[in-house]
């Protein structure tokens, strides 16, 4: 799918999320990626193969533990 220089990460990587910006619709919630993912604003992923990734938002800091 990607056509410039370097290549953004394939949709199976672990960085996909840093591919370019193809499409951004965030009255919608959703953008879509140069590797052909679909990133949902909350977080979930909807990979080119049909694949779900559930959102993976980071715990807020009312989770965080520190140590004493």
């Amino acid at each position: 799918m990607c056509q410039h220089q370097p290549p953004c990460p394939p949709a199976e990587s672990a960085d996909r999320e840093s591919a370019r910006l193809v499409a951004h619709h965030p009255e919608q919630g959703w953008s879509l990626l140069c590797n052909g993912v679909l990133l949902f604003e909350d977080t979930g992923e909807l990979l080119p193969d049909g694949r779900v990734i559930a959102p993976h938002r980071p715990l807020g800091a009312e989770h965080v533990v520190t140590a004493a």
